[in-house]
């Protein structure tokens, strides 16, 4: 699994999921946002690598081998490190709870940096209540077992229309959630804060009333002012 250093950490928790996105658009990938998916209310910054969940549609007779007991799914919640992010493919359906209040508190308690889900959440307002960062498709009061059988977990998925390997680097916050790969990251986060750095000089000259053309995106005048560390 990936480990994040704090300084790596911390760069991420400062680079917005739209800047990082930019960047990874700008080299190549344009498929790695969780679709469908927004926080639950206050939820804090999301960031850390993943670990997997996957389920498969619900058979009464992979239900019965596979649902009960120590399933997958509790043995995920019973093995998350601290810092590391559980990702769940439900397959984007929000009909059935994918997580609950007490497999939030055991992630919680575990060190979990949060959890992101395409399917839906059960308890909702107590899962909202633990302050673990938990994003998803919407609430749900059905148990796991009407859509879902919980079948592995640590294998590549499918989540939101993204694939998502374990290790990956998950970052989320309102505008959505994002996933890098882990020898991107690096490269990825600190193009990310240079670019916001330029981004605020160019939203300080707009609001003095400096006009669009030529300075979003700068020419290579207004390039060399900024470069030079000039005001408007």
């Amino acid at each position: 699994m990936t480990t994040l250093s704090p300084d790596l950490r911390e760069r991420l928790e400062r680079a917005p999921v739209a800047g990082l996105s930019a960047q990874m658009r700008k080299r190549g990938y344009d498929t790695v946002t969780i679709d469908g998916v927004r926080p639950l209310p206050g939820a804090p910054k999301l960031v850390g690598p993943a670990r997997t969940l996957r389920y498969i549609p619900f058979r009464r007779d992979l239900f019965a081998s596979h649902g009960g007991g120590q399933n997958a799914q509790k043995q995920l919640f019973d093995a998350v490190e601290p810092g590391e992010v559980v990702v769940i493919e439900a397959r984007g359906l929000d009909g059935s709870g994918t997580l609950g209040d007490i497999l939030a508190l055991r992630a919680f308690a575990r060190g979990a940096a949060g959890v992101v889900t395409d399917g839906g959440v059960r308890d909702h307002d107590a899962v909202a209540r633990i302050g673990l960062p938990v994003f998803s498709a919407g609430a749900h009061p059905a148990v796991l077992g009407r859509l879902h059988v919980p079948w592995e977990h640590g294998s590549a998925i499918a989540c939101g229309g993204a694939s998502v390997l374990p290790g990956d680097i998950i970052v989320g916050d309102s505008d959505g959630v994002i996933v890098i790969p882990p020898d991107l990251v690096e490269e990825v986060v600190d193009a990310t804060l240079a670019q916001e750095d330029e981004d605020a000089w160019i939203a300080e000259r707009v609001a003095e009333g400096a006009k669009l053309d030529g300075l979003f995106p700068m020419n290579s005048a207004w390039r060399e002012r900024y470069e030079a560390g000039l005001d408007g």
